[in-house]
């Protein structure tokens, strides 16, 4: 499969895409506020959510428009934000990289803002703590690579992958450590629960937090998009038109560390989604680059609140978001691989 051309076409149009989309993500956001152990039905949660100055007599009890307002609703909405950051960002470093196995944590930016994040738990931070040490672990990952990168002289692809597995080890071994050193009765627990991915601390303040960061980084994405899909082309390709490489590169890479730390400074590592949604994209629409970044934020938030629905539905316990997102992301990934082998593709 060319990761770069826009003759790719997919089983369904872009604009049945589109239509789809935009109508089964406010369905899905809808329906996961009234789903939970404690289940709400439709009509109430659909009137908890509507506007207020409508002046509604409301038909639902007091406790129910709590858990929705205050439980669900930056939960939900978090997991959207994220959802659509983590998938378009693996598909930006899938084209930047020519890659199809490439996604955030590739980069090392994962397991930086995971070591942070462990070293606010074993100081004992507070939630605001963590976050920006998981943003400042995240962002010293990202420095340290492409310092690595650049020390031969230039910065490749190879070197730059190279690299990000090189920082990712190094963080990750900092993480065991960590782990060793906590206090079993205490902070180990919390570390472990942490690392596997949750949301369920979500509230309004780490909802700002995620959707500002996750923002910034879409934006910055949407605006180097053509220049990303040239580079995928190839980087010879790209530099004989002109285009600066190493600056698009430069920006591309800080806008996916930051989505990706912001992600795990709110919720931990959560991981398959930037590797998964942008192949289910590429499968069902095509790859025509002016409509795939945002069928792929689409997609992305779609799939990310219907797994954490599950996660916190299926079983009284809550089940660890990042070990459903592998769980769920493995096998449709593998199948994915197989239907990429298909005789006469690449």
């Amino acid at each position: 499969m060319s990761w770069g051309t826009t003759g790719v076409r997919g089983l369904l149009s872009i604009r049945v895409g589109y239509g789809v989309l935009a109508v089964l993500l406010p369905v899905t956001l809808v329906l996961a506020l009234g789903v939970g152990r404690y289940d709400i039905p439709l009509s109430h949660t659909l009137g908890i959510v509507l506007p207020p100055w409508l002046g509604l007599e409301p038909w639902w009890t007091p406790m129910e428009q709590r858990l929705v307002l205050w439980g669900r609703v930056p939960r939900v909405l978090l997991a959207a934000i994220l959802g659509a950051g983590l998938a378009v960002s693996g598909a930006a470093l899938q084209g930047l990289f020519r890659n199809p196995l490439a996604d955030p944590q590739l980069v090392g930016v994962s397991a930086g803002a995971a070591c942070g994040g462990v070293l606010a738990i074993l100081l004992d931070g507070s939630g605001t703590v963590l976050v920006l040490l998981s943003l400042l672990g995240g962002m010293a990952a990202l420095y340290f690579v492409r310092w690595l990168a650049h020390s031969g002289g230039g910065e490749s692809i190879l070197t730059l992958i190279l690299s990000g597995v090189v920082v990712s080890a190094v963080f990750g071994a900092l993480v065991s450590l960590a782990k060793f050193v906590a206090d079993p009765q205490n902070q180990l627990p919390t570390i472990v629960f942490w690392l596997l991915g949750s949301l369920a601390a979500a509230d309004y303040p780490r909802l700002w937090l995620g959707a500002g960061a996750t923002g910034l980084g879409l934006v910055a994405l949407w605006l180097v998009r053509f220049q990303l899909h040239v580079m995928s082309l190839g980087e010879d390709d790209a530099r004989a038109m002109g285009l600066p490489v190493e600056r698009v590169r430069t920006l591309a890479l800080l806008a996916v560390a930051l989505i990706t730390a912001a992600s795990v400074a709110v919720c931990g590592v959560i991981g398959w989604v930037g590797l998964v949604v942008p192949h289910l994209v590429r499968l069902l629409f095509g790859n025509h680059f002016a409509a795939f970044m945002p069928l792929t934020a689409l997609l992305g938030a779609v799939y990310l609140v219907v797994v954490d629905t599950l996660a916190r539905s299926v079983t009284d316990a809550e089940i660890p978001l990042g070990a459903l997102t592998a769980l769920v992301g493995a096998p449709v990934f593998a199948y994915l691989l197989r239907q990429m082998r298909r005789p006469g593709e690449a």
